[in-house]
């Protein structure tokens, strides 16, 4: 073989190496790609939303029967026959207006017998106080003893007191026989009236006695409803409240907390309140049944995120948020229930980015990508 044939094979043999290299590089490099695009496939994608700072608007609405600002059980002061009656069920009255009317006769007759019996205590007080002075005057003189004087100045001392007795009686009836008019103790209207013209009454609110008249004051109401504990923040003083009833759908009423408890019950868990509601038309009945709202919101700082956010493992409540492109499960406590919403108390910051649709498998540390595509807005 010349030397030309030899330089010919080795050059064949060098452009043959260089081929087979050039092949086996560009399969290590199709290899080495596969397995990053492998890789990348094997990461989980995930859309992710971010905290919505603050709960949405809710009221706290409770149950409650409209009871009147002041209710009373009118009776007879003294005993008798009702002679007229001048309010009847539904009227409007005013305080000291006349409801009914009493015929008294005895009354009437112990009253005059206990003046006359007041006038002769005056007329013999009058004689004594004469005799005592005159008395007096002669005992200067020397002219009665010292126990005649005495004896003159202690019957009009007794005659004096029995003046007193008299026009204590005397007081005593005519205070008795003004009860023969009844009348209304505060501004309101009549809700029953339990007596007729004719009508036998016997004084007081014993058993013999009956009710004339109930009266309700109703220019303003008062609704007694209980606060569970965790709201009894809700419940303070002046606090404006709204009530609604169902006679009048789509209207609202304004009240205010007058008062409260001051104290939980330890059965209900729960704080009784005072709702009072102006009532200047009297169109809200006392018994009506109503509800009582009050304004939740603002009381507290929350967080609300999508229920499809939430993972619920064995030790508790968690979310899983997107950080340092890994998947982190963190704890979360929970308030109110809105259905598509929670809200949260603690758990989370605002620039969290908080997974939809977790999987169950998720765990802590497991590397993501966030679908920028499929990234949801705030809620």
């Amino acid at each position: 073989m010349t030397r030309k044939s030899t330089l010919w094979v080795g050059v064949a043999a060098v452009l043959f190496l260089g081929a087979v290299g050039i092949e086996l590089l560009g399969r290590v490099r199709a290899e080495n790609k596969l397995a990053e695009t492998t890789r990348q496939a094997a990461i989980p994608v995930v859309r992710v939303t971010a905290p919505q700072v603050g709960a949405p608007d809710q009221d706290l609405s409770l149950p409650g029967n409209t009871q009147p600002f002041s209710d009373s059980a009118i009776y007879a002061r003294t005993s008798g026959y009702v002679k007229k009656w001048l309010a009847d069920i539904g009227m409007q009255v005013k305080r000291g207006d006349v409801l009914a009317e009493i015929d008294s006769p005895e009354i009437d007759q112990q009253l005059l017998s206990a003046r006359a019996d007041l006038a002769t205590a005056q007329a013999n007080a009058k004689l004594a106080e004469v005799t005592s002075d005159r008395y007096s005057g002669l005992y200067k003189t020397d002219s009665v003893t010292k126990q005649e004087r005495d004896n003159a100045v202690g019957a009009f001392d007794a005659s004096r007191a029995t003046v007193q007795a008299r026009e204590a009686d005397v007081a005593r009836l005519e205070r008795l026989q003004s009860f023969e008019k009844v009348t209304a103790p505060f501004d309101g209207v009549v809700t029953a009236r339990n007596t007729d013209i004719g009508n036998l009454v016997d004084a007081g609110a014993a058993a013999s006695g009956r009710e004339l008249f109930h009266m309700a004051a109703i220019k303003t109401l008062r609704i007694y409803v209980a606060v569970p504990e965790p709201f009894a923040r809700v419940a303070r003083s002046e606090a404006p409240a709204t009530v609604t009833f169902d006679a009048f759908p789509g209207q609202k009423f304004s009240g205010r907390v007058a008062r409260n408890a001051n104290a939980i019950d330890s059965v209900a868990r729960t704080l009784t309140v005072e709702v009072d509601v102006d009532n200047p038309d009297g169109r809200i009945m006392p018994g009506a049944y109503g509800f009582v709202h009050f304004a939740l919101s603002g009381a507290r700082q929350t967080y609300t995120i999508p229920a499809n956010t939430l993972l619920f493992r064995a030790e508790g409540l968690r979310v899983g948020v997107v950080r340092d492109n890994k998947a982190v499960l963190v704890p979360i406590a929970i308030d109110r229930d809105y259905g598509d919403k929670v809200e949260v108390l603690s758990g989370l910051n605002p620039d969290d980015k908080v997974i939809l649709d977790p999987s169950d498998s998720l765990i802590s540390g497991t590397p993501v990508k966030i679908d920028d595509k499929g990234r949801t807005p705030p809620t």
